[in-house]
């Protein structure tokens, strides 16, 4: 299961962005005059597009979900950016990953220019040879993004492996012509049964188990 290239989603996945995520989103639907959800309802707001996330719990239409991402985001870059902590041996893993000749890189719904500040201020950015995230508007699909990241990394397509935790990193995976890792210490999958509902080539609890898999 050799690969070459290794890219990795972000929240929920390289980071624990829970704090910074749902702190924004509380602030955001306050400062527009609607009550915050129950919490377990409020962590649905970690891992999709932030637009979706309004949409799909606010019953707002795309305007009204642009117009709460802009609030969100203005909120989350000035306050909670780096409320995050990394997953536990992640830095050992993209080193481990690194020294056996692999190129890393970031593939991410989370805004570009916030994600690529963010793997800057937490070490993670030495080690990626591509970072690319979301547009403002999330007209990029998570294959959009991936297309990106494949283009500078410069391998085919069959040498990369996305690791991820929720579904859309899979479908995005599949959707680009990549092989899949899930992860189930993350927001969405929650065991290996969630991550066997998709195609993938592995589901591990921890990424030091990444470095054996695939190396």
């Amino acid at each position: 299961m050799k690969k070459s290239a290794v890219l990795f989603d972000l929240d929920g996945t390289l980071l624990d962005t829970t704090d910074g995520v749902l702190e924004s989103a509380v602030h955001t639907v306050v400062s527009l005059d609607r009550k915050p959800l129950p919490h377990e309802t409020m962590l649905h707001f970690l891992g999709p597009p932030i637009q979706e996330s309004f949409m799909r719990h606010y019953g707002m239409d795309k305007a009204g979900a642009q117009e709460a991402a802009n609030r969100f985001r203005s909120y989350y870059k000035e306050n909670a950016l780096f409320k995050a902590k990394l997953y536990p041996g992640i830095i050992e893993t993209l080193k481990a990953l690194s020294d056996n000749g692999i190129a890393l890189g970031v593939a991410t719904y989370k805004r570009e220019d916030y994600a690529i500040q963010v793997l800057q201020h937490f070490g993670i950015a030495p080690y990626c040879k591509t970072m690319h995230g979301a547009d403002n508007f999330n007209r990029r699909t998570k294959v959009d993004i991936i297309e990106l990241c494949i283009r500078e990394l410069g391998v085919g397509r069959e040498e990369i492996v996305l690791v991820g935790d929720t579904e859309y990193d899979a479908v995005g995976a599949v959707n680009a012509g990549v092989d899949f890792i899930g992860v189930t210490f993350g927001f969405g999958f929650k065991a290996e049964s969630d991550v066997s509902r998709y195609p993938n080539i592995g589901c591990v609890g921890s990424l030091e188990q990444i470095v054996e898999l695939i190396t």
